[in-house]
């Protein structure tokens, strides 16, 4: 790429280089005429009234003037051509005013650009007034060209090599960071790119590649997780059935049924919650809506059976945008994890708080250490004592309930609670 980078620039340069040797000798030619051309006029302006005393002075910066007449002799030149014959022979002709010519020294490069101008009514009677100016080096081609050439090529050289320099320079840590990249392997994801102390793009770049290299790492192991503890949770009730099937004694036929029954539903519900948790992972949106949350939880409340008696205190009117059935499996989550692990009563309380409506439920069971909040955040966790299989829970329950939350742009945590207890705050924006 950088050779490839370095040839078209080449063959831009040496392009510009062709067209300025075509080009330049013919703008510096003329500007040359146009100089000579002026002083020759100026000088006949000089020589029309009155003869002219003493050497013409210079002209437009040209010194080189003569004033020759109809006889070929010098009648007034400026002092560079004191006592010179005429710069030339040539004259106007077919009625033209004016001649250009070119006059240079036998055996030598030196050469006078020279133009006259005719005035016929001079004390000298007709005249032409002859300026010079000496050639510019640069009209010629051949020296202009290699100038040019040369000029080009060093440019090219040291183009090449800057380029060659400063670019293997940045690239080198694109190159630390495209190896190291082709050494990671799914199996291990713990290894990260080294971030270049220069603050450009390419440091940037290596924090984002470490960036995106966390994230996978935290994917593919929450994936690894999840995969392990859903064949626990799914082959312990499995296990369950099959031992009671199995082992069944005659005449409890109805007994193992009914137990079997229990497992083949706990099965069920780790499936169900297994299934709406691959949605969520996979960013599946749901039709959304406006809904009353205050009215959402109160037809939670009457609608599901629970243990112990539920108190409510609700504002009316706040309005969130979500699922229906995704925040009624949020609020059902939340109930049964209260009515589950609480011991008399479960408060709900459904306020607004600036432009969030927060949902709190409060129980007084033996609550949650505050070292354990997010643990129980986190797919087939149980705490030790008060979260165990006998309850009848799959561990699914927070989680999926926290998926939901962040997936209406809300937030779900464990607060502290007023006494004894847990306090879980759900918060979602209003509409």
């Amino acid at each position: 790429m950088t050779a490839a980078t370095v040839v078209g620039f080449g063959v831009i340069l040496f392009i510009g280089v062709l067209a300025l040797c075509l080009t330049f000798p013919r703008w510096v030619r003329a500007q040359q005429v146009d100089r000579a051309d002026q002083a020759s006029r100026q000088v006949t302006l000089l020589v029309d009234d009155e003869p002219v005393h003493g050497p013409i002075p210079p002209q437009h910066g040209v010194r080189l003037l003569q004033v020759v007449d109809a006889e070929d002799k010098v009648v007034a030149a400026s002092a560079a051509l004191k006592g010179r014959p005429p710069l030339t022979a040539a004259r106007p002709e077919r009625g033209d005013s004016r001649v250009q010519t070119r006059v240079c020294d036998k055996g030598t490069e030196d050469c006078l650009i020279v133009v006259g101008t005719t005035n016929r009514s001079t004390p000298y009677g007709p005249v032409i007034a002859y300026a010079a100016v000496r050639e510019s080096i640069a009209l010629h081609v051949p020296l202009v060209a290699t100038v040019l050439s040369l000029g080009a090529a060093l440019l090219l050289a040291l183009m090449a090599w800057a380029t060659w320099i400063g670019v293997g320079r940045v690239l080198a840590p694109v190159e630390r960071i495209r190896s190291g990249l082709e050494q990671i392997s799914a199996t291990d994801l713990s290894d990260r790119m080294p971030v270049p102390d220069t603050g450009d793009e390419v440091a940037q770049l290596a924090v984002t590649v470490n960036d995106t290299l966390a994230r996978l790492e935290d994917a593919v192991d929450r994936h690894r997780r999840f995969v392990s503890d859903a064949s626990h949770e799914l082959r312990t009730p499995l296990t369950a059935m099959l031992v009671r099937l199995e082992g069944r004694p005659e005449g409890e036929d109805c007994e193992t049924l009914r137990e079997a029954l229990g497992d083949a539903q706990r099965l069920s519900a780790i499936v169900q919650d297994l299934l709406l948790m691959a949605r969520l992972d996979a960013g599946v949106r749901a039709p959304d809506e406006v809904l009353d949350l205050g009215k959402l939880v109160a037809d939670e409340i009457d609608r599901r059976p629970s243990r112990l008696p539920f108190t409510a205190s609700i504002e009316p009117g706040l309005m969130v945008r979500g699922n229906r059935l995704r925040l009624d499996r949020l609020l059902t989550n939340l109930l049964s994890n209260a009515d589950r692990y609480g011991e008399s009563a479960v408060r709900i309380t459904v306020a607004r708080d600036g432009s969030d409506a927060v949902v709190e439920i409060v129980d007084d069971g033996p609550g949650i250490p505050a070292g354990q909040r997010e643990a129980v955040f986190r797919r087939f966790t149980r705490l030790d004592t008060a979260r165990s299989r006998d309850t009848g829970g799959t561990g699914l329950g927070l989680p999926i309930a926290r998926d939901i939350a962040t997936a209406h742009g809300g937030t779900l945590r464990v607060a502290d609670a007023p006494a004894k207890g847990a306090r879980l705050v759900l918060r979602l924006p209003l509409s």
